[in-house]
């Protein structure tokens, strides 16, 4: 069992009591610690603090800052339960893509008029439906359901950690400047562009997400993700246009820099 004196952490960020086995605080997002502490073996036996000590530890946690209250249905010690709720943009995101393809393979759909196929002539909507279509076909081992796989693996993992982190928002901001500004950019560089699919998407939220563990990479400090599968996944979808058609190199460089443009200020304010 812990000691009271160790039930919770003091973030310095915000002055907020959390677990002291998590690393990041759920309230500002903060680094409480590089990592976790060990949890006691069962059996082992606590050395018990003298009853001054352990007033006196009492009245400094409480001088800190305020006592969580009662825990809601859902919630945990140290962990709100609005952190535990539904990554709904990213849901929407995967759902979208699925339900497009399914759609298209029935005939239900022409996917032809959603994706960037020539210049776009007035048809504005077409670099915000382009990265939610997958064709199939193409005789490559990466066309079409192949390609909507590996692409949503990058979405869908990338951007649950980026949305249990940040927010919704974040996934909302990073399909703008990375998937449908990639299209667009596709449409105005190509003269004669074809552009479909989410990996300029998935490389906006893979950079975006990573960006704390390389700038702690940098430093020689610990960081907490895998940054080899990271990168792994990273080259796949760089090197994806290489054997699908209609997988835009422009739109992946694209993407990137959007993790970049929005990744990077992020990971340095989470620093503070």
């Amino acid at each position: 069992m812990a000691r009271g004196a160790e039930l919770f952490v003091v973030c310095k960020n915000c002055q907020s009591e959390v677990s002291p086995y998590v690393t990041e605080c759920p309230y500002c997002g903060h680094r409480v610690r590089k990592r976790a502490p060990k949890i006691e073996r069962a059996g082992a036996k606590a050395a018990r603090e003298p009853r001054r000590a352990r007033g006196r530890a009492r009245r400094t946690a409480t001088a800190r800052g305020p006592r969580l209250g009662r825990l809601r249905p859902g919630e945990i010690p140290g962990l709100r339960a609005d952190g535990l709720t539904r990554p709904w943009a990213t849901i929407f995101a995967v759902g979208a893509c699925f339900a497009l393809y399914l759609l298209a393979v029935a005939g239900a759909v022409t996917a032809t008029n959603l994706i960037i196929i020539g210049p776009i002539d007035g048809e504005w909507w077409r670099p915000f439906t382009a990265p939610f279509v997958h064709l199939s076909g193409g005789g490559s081992v990466f066309a079409g359901g192949a390609y909507q796989f590996a692409t949503l693996v990058g979405v869908g993992v990338f951007g649950w950690l980026l949305e249990r982190r940040h927010g919704a928002w974040i996934v909302v901001v990073l399909f703008l400047l990375g998937g449908a500004g990639g299209m667009a950019l596709e449409s105005v560089i190509d003269p004669s562009p074809l552009a479909l699919g989410a990996n300029g998407f998935a490389l906006a939220l893979l950079v975006a997400w990573a960006m704390p563990d390389v700038m702690a990479w940098r430093r020689d400090e610990d960081w907490e993700g895998d940054l080899l599968g990271t990168a792994t996944i990273g080259l796949v979808l760089l090197l994806m246009p290489l054997a699908v058609p209609g997988c835009s190199a422009i739109a992946g460089f694209t993407g990137v820099l959007a993790g970049l443009l929005l990744g990077l200020p992020l990971a340095r304010l989470s620093e503070r």
